[in-house]
């Protein structure tokens, strides 16, 4: 039985409907026709709550699905269909990346590479556009993922998941492609076989229908292909060689689509489920069919030393196998025998892939909070250290300590308000604009990827993203510690052109003690990995605890020249101090407020017990644009924060009237790369 068959939940969810939308406006947009409709007759608020997609191949399970599960077909799937689109369709493109010469004598470039397989929640029910709680697996570290896959699937919910938008946001933005899950379960689990005959059915013409539906499905959501894991017994010869042929279909139709995919080690090319945990003659066709593989966590280090040389006789790279790693009971307690994949003392072997590397939140007690699993995930991908120019040695081997961090900070403008994706309220301008709590990837920043490196002669300072309070978003970059000499602590690795009229923000404060602040420049990389990055400060001010609270440095670069490789800053103080850092930004030149969205509206309303459920869509704004913010503006003029995205329609949970107003003003901005905001497009909902 595979490792991964029992781990598949089957939460229930809620169904998501959808109804007709209203007429597009432009301006001020009353609410009217289909949406006022809705609310009178429609269904419930809750059952306008978009989810993550999921699918059968073509015939669901016998019965009726549980409470809130909905049954769908991909084979009856049509983009033009799919009311929930523009809700759960991703936008940002794949950024490309750079490496920087590595920090530590122990991480390599161009060598091992590490996929990780997540279950950011339950197969149905996961929320298409984040959720108001801030207990998320926030992922963070993608400097040192090359692919993630969007784990899950079950027997009673749904087989295929496509991702949703903020996680595949989140990882473009950071260069990381993000795969679907097509997961046929074990018997033991569930499975049937005919799921498996429906996902390779020829059409009358020899095609396979569900590989094309496949490639619709990741181009029309915005993710970059599938992770495919047949696990259900029972086959024969004549299946195995129909499950390689759609393979071998699915992967040209998905190089033609720019689209990745992976096979999972189960099927064998005789067509019984057999887990190898190597490459060899029953599964070297599926991997050559395909970009990558996922080898079975059976494996040993002579079965990967093999596997390795198999690859190259095929004419493949041995980093194109992923060496499964289960992480999802015991975490960085799980016994791995890394020499047989990434030896200190030689080449690595091959490449390998998180199973579940979410244990970090989950292994918290109830009650946990966002710095709780920051710290938890901070200890997993950087080592016990805390610093990854610092390796540990010790028996995990933390990926910072293995291989080399990639960054996508190589044009202007730049910002970072160090904003995770999730918070317990929300900030804007240093202000809360929303008491409660959120998730929502899409919205989170491109992070500092080597946390934390702190050069100092003196003791080291605490070094956190911390909740308790922000410039914007949900959190900002705190440094805390009893200090005695200066503390340089590094922060983006840049690729970013200088000019005359380059300028760089910081937006920061002193919440104990005094600090004098520098920003820290470097010009050039270090000589070698490990070598400290040659740094040019620029002074950036003394701050004084209980002084104007957030002030802003606005440093202007003209008197240096050529390429900025490194950014961070050198804080200096006298015993018990601690400063924070609220956003930093690099810009050329001034700023310029982003054109506004057009035609807002509504295009669907119910109302429950909760409020008013409402969906809002828009024409996106021209020219480029990070995300969108919604607003509520209330009866005395004060904005509330609602909720924000990439793409261009927005789901809102529930509104109540306000004390008299005669209709809920709802107000849509499109936000910059320096989070500039442009005037509103404003949608008014009658009560």
């Amino acid at each position: 039985m595979s490792p991964y068959s029992s781990r598949h939940s089957s939460r229930p969810s809620r169904r998501a409907v959808v109804l007709a939308g209203a007429a597009a406006g432009a301006g001020v947009v009353v609410a009217a026709g289909g949406a006022r409709a809705a609310s009178r007759g429609g269904p419930g608020a809750r059952d306008l709550q978009p989810y993550a997609s999921y699918w059968y191949p073509d015939s669901p399970p016998a019965g009726t699905p549980g409470p809130g599960i909905t049954w769908r077909s991909l084979a009856a799937w049509r983009a033009e269909d799919d009311e929930d689109l523009a809700l759960n369709a991703a936008t940002v493109p794949l950024a490309a990346r750079f490496t920087p010469v590595p920090v530590n004598t122990t991480a390599r470039s161009g060598r091992a590479r590490i996929q990780s397989l997540v279950s950011f929640d339950h197969t149905a029910g996961n929320p298409s556009q984040g959720a108001a709680t801030a207990d998320y697996y926030a992922l963070t570290h993608w400097a040192y993922l090359d692919e993630l896959v969007f784990w899950g699937g079950s027997a009673g919910e749904g087989l295929i998941l496509a991702p949703n938008a903020p996680v595949v946001d989140a990882a473009h933005r950071n260069g990381v492609p993000v795969l679907g899950t097509v997961f046929l379960p074990p018997t033991a689990w569930g499975g049937e076989l005919r799921w498996t005959r429906d996902l390779v059915r020829r059409d009358a013409l020899g095609r396979f229908p569900l590989a094309a539906r496949l490639v619709e499905v990741a181009t029309a959501y915005g993710f970059d292909g599938w992770f495919l894991n047949c696990e259900t017994d029972g086959g024969d010869a004549a299946l195995g060689a129909e499950v390689l042929a759609f393979v071998r279909a699915l992967k040209a139709r998905s190089a033609a689509a720019g689209l990745r995919l992976t096979w999972y080690d189960a099927m064998t090319v005789g067509g019984q489920v057999g887990w190898q945990g190597q490459l060899d003659e029953q599964n070297q066709d599926f991997f050559r069919s395909a970009d990558s593989m996922f080898v079975d966590f059976r494996w040993t280090r002579p079965g990967l030393a093999s596997s390795a040389e198999r690859a190259r006789r095929l004419g493949r790279g041995p980093y194109e196998l992923w060496a499964g790693v289960d992480v999802e009971a015991r975490g960085w307690n799980s016994p791995v025998d890394w020499d047989a994949i990434v030896p200190r003392d030689g080449d690595h072997v091959v490449s390998y892939g998180f199973y579940r590397p979410e244990w970090t939140r989950n292994q918290l007690p109830a009650g946990r909070t966002p710095g709780q699993f920051h710290a938890a995930d901070d200890r997993f991908w950087t080592g016990g250290s805390l610093d990854p120019a610092q390796p540990d040695t010790d028996g995990w081997r933390a990926p910072a300590t293995v291989v080399a961090d990639r960054s996508t900070v190589d044009r202007l403008p730049f910002a970072c308000s160090f904003n995770t994706g999730h918070g317990l309220r929300w900030y804007d301008g240093g202000r809360v604009t929303s008491p409660d709590e959120w998730n929502h990837l899409g919205l989170q920043d491109r992070l500092p990827g080597r946390r934390w490196v702190v050069r100092t002669e003196g003791r080291r300072p605490a070094v956190t993203l911390d909740f308790a309070d922000a410039w914007r978003g949900g959190s900002s970059l705190l440094v805390d510690g009893d200090f005695d000499a200066p503390a340089t602590v590094g922060l983006h690795a840049t690729r970013l052109p200088l000019t005359r009229s380059t300028v760089v923000e910081l937006t920061h404060r002193a919440d104990a003690g005094t600090v004098t602040v520098e920003l820290a420049v470097a010009l050039r990389e270090p000589a070698r990995p490990g070598d400290p990055v040659p740094y040019t400060y620029l002074p950036a001010g003394t701050l004084r605890a209980g002084g104007a609270g957030w002030t802003t440095a606005t440093l202007r670069t003209h008197q240096l020249s050529g390429t900025v490789h490194a950014l961070g800053v050198r804080l200096t103080a006298q015993g018990r101090a601690s400063w924070r850092l609220g956003a930093l930004a690099v810009r050329d030149g001034a700023r310029r407020v982003p054109s506004a969205p057009t035609a807002p509206r509504v295009t669907a309303a119910a109302t429950g017990p909760g409020g008013t459920a409402l969906r809002l869509a828009w024409r996106r704004a021209h020219g480029p644009v990070r995300h969108y913010e919604l607003h509520r503006v209330l009866p005395d003029q004060s904005r509330r924060f609602l909720g924000g995205t990439c793409g261009n329609a927005f789901f809102v949970p529930a509104v109540k009237p306000e004390g008299a107003e005669p209709a809920a003003r709802l107000e849509i901005r499109a936000v910059d790369e320096l989070y500039t905001a442009s005037r509103p497009a404003t949608v008014l909902h009658p009560w």
